[in-house]
C-alpha cells in the first residue's frame, strides 16, 4: 500500500487529524494565527456528515462547541490569545459539567491584541489558571506539524476518555510552517468514543458506574432527560448547595486526571543520559533548544534537553528525578518566564533554574541559547 505523504501547515495537520479521529461539530470564531482551522473546517466537515457554526464571538464559539458534545459529536474550537482569554469563563462550565472538548490555541503575543502575526508561548500560565475555582487541566503543546496530527488525535481522545476539556497549545510557528507528514490510515489510529449509558439500567449522569473513570454520558435526543448546570451538582446533574457533595464531585474531578497521570504525560528527552546541564523547551522552542543541545555538544559540553510535551498536568515525578543529578537547568521559552515558575516549584533545591525568554515576536535563537549555558557554566 502507497504511503499517503503530504506537504502541509500545523493548522492544516489539525483538522486532518480531528476529521479522522471524528470530530463533527466545529463552533469558533476567526483570529489570526489559528483561522485556517475554521476555514477548514468550514470547508470539510460537510463532506463528513458535520457541522460548522461561526459565531458572533468567541464566548459564543465555546458555548456552541459544549453545546455540540453535550449533543453528542466530537467538537473541536480554536483561537489565538485574546480569544482564549475571552472562552476562559466557559472552560470552567466545561470543567464542571464535565464536557468533552478540544479547545486548539495557536498563541501569538500579546497581551490584548498584541502582534497578531508574530509567535509567543504566552499563553501557559492562562491554560492552567485562567478560569477560576480548582480544577484539572489537559493541555498538550506540539513543536511539529506531524506532532500537531499526533497531539490532535490524542487530545481528542484525552477529552473522551477523562470527559474534560482538552487544550492544545501550538503557536504560529507551528500553526504556519509547512512540513512533510506521512497520514496514516484509519485503522491504523486509535480513537477512544465517550462511553455510553448501561441500556435498560437507571441512568444517572453523574453517576459512575463500576469500572469506570468517568460518568457514562448519553446524547441530549437519545432519550434519557437529565440536567447540566455549572452549579455543583449530584449524581442526578441538579445543582446541590451540600458542602459534602461539593467536597465529593471536586475531588473526582482532581482525580480522574490526578490518577492517571502516566496515562496522560508524555515527554521527550534528548541526550540526558550523561548530560551535566538539562534545557527545558516546548513547542516550537524545543526546536530551537535541540540544535542548541548539538552545537554544545560539539564543543564537549554535556548538555541535554527535556521537553513537556504534556505541559499540564506538568511531569514533575520524571523532572524531580533528573534534577537530582543537573546542577543547572536551563527553561527556554517564548515569553518573559511563566514555565520556569514550574520548574522552579519541581526541583526546588535539587538545581539552579536559570531562564531564557522573548515576547516582542521574534524566535529564540540557537546561538542566544549556546550563549547563555556558556554564562551559567
Amino acid at each position: 500500500m502507497s504511503k499517503n505523504i503530504k506537504l502541509m501547515q500545523g493548522n492544516e495537520a489539525c483538522i486532518e487529524a480531528a476529521l479522522m479521529v471524528g470530530m463533527r461539530f466545529y463552533a469558533g470564531y476567526p483570529i489570526t494565527p489559528s483561522t485556517e482551522l475554521a476555514e477548514l473546517s468550514a470547508e470539510k466537515l460537510p463532506y463528513y456528515g458535520g457541522k460548522f457554526i461561526q459565531m458572533e464571538d468567541e464566548i459564543a464559539g465555546i458555548a456552541a462547541a459544549i453545546g455540540g458534545s453535550l449533543a453528542g459529536l466530537k467538537s473541536m474550537t480554536a483561537t489565538s490569545g485574546p480569544g482564549f482569554s475571552l472562552k476562559q469563563e466557559n472552560i470552567g462550565y466545561a470543567m464542571i459539567a464535565e464536557v468533552p472538548l478540544v479547545i486548539v490555541n495557536v498563541q501569538r503575543g500579546g497581551p490584548s491584541t498584541g502582534l497578531p502575526t508574530s509567535p509567543a508561548q504566552g499563553d501557559i500560565m492562562q491554560a492552567k489558571w485562567g478560569t477560576h475555582g480548582d480544577h484539572p487541566v489537559i493541555a498538550l503543546s506540539p513543536e511539529s506539524v506531524p506532532e500537531t496530527f499526533e497531539l490532535t488525535i490524542r487530545a481528542f481522545n484525552l477529552a473522551e476518555k477523562y470527559r474534560t476539556p482538552v487544550m492544545l497549545l501550538t503557536d504560529e510557528i507551528v500553526g504556519h510552517m509547512r512540513e512533510k507528514i506521512e497520514i496514516p490510515a484509519i485503522e491504523e489510529i486509535e480513537i477512544f468514543n465517550r462511553l455510553k449509558p448501561i441500556e435498560g439500567k437507571e441512568y444517572l449522569p453523574y453517576k459512575i458506574e463500576e469500572g469506570d473513570i468517568v460518568p457514562r454520558m448519553a446524547s441530549y435526543g437519545e432519550g434519557y432527560r437529565y440536567h447540566v448546570t455549572g452549579l455543583f451538582h449530584d449524581e442526578t446533574g441538579f445543582p446541590s448547595n451540600s458542602s459534602e457533595n461539593a467536597e465529593l464531585m471536586l475531588n473526582h474531578l482532581m482525580s480522574k486526571v490526578e490518577d492517571n497521570l502516566d496515562d496522560i504525560i508524555t515527554y521527550e528527552e534528548y541526550m540526558i543520559e550523561d548530560a551535566e546541564f538539562l534545557i527545558v523547551a516546548y513547542g516550537s522552542t524545543s526546536r530551537t533548544a535541540r540544535s542548541a543541545v548539538k552545537i554544545l555538544r560539539q564543543e564537549g559540553i554535556k548538555v541535554g534537553m527535556f521537553r513537556p510535551i504534556t505541559i499540564w498536568p506538568s511531569p514533575e515525578k520524571r523532572l524531580r528525578e533528573i534534577s537530582k543529578n543537573i546542577k543547572n537547568i536551563l527553561v527556554a521559552e517564548m515569553n518573559l518566564g511563566q514555565y520556569v515558575y514550574e520548574i522552579q516549584r519541581i526541583v526546588k533545591s535539587n538545581s539552579e533554574v536559570y531562564h531564557i525568554g522573548r515576547a516582542n515576536g521574534e524566535v529564540l535563537m540557537p546561538s542566544e541559547i549556546v550563549t547563555k549555558v556558556k554564562e551559567v557554566l
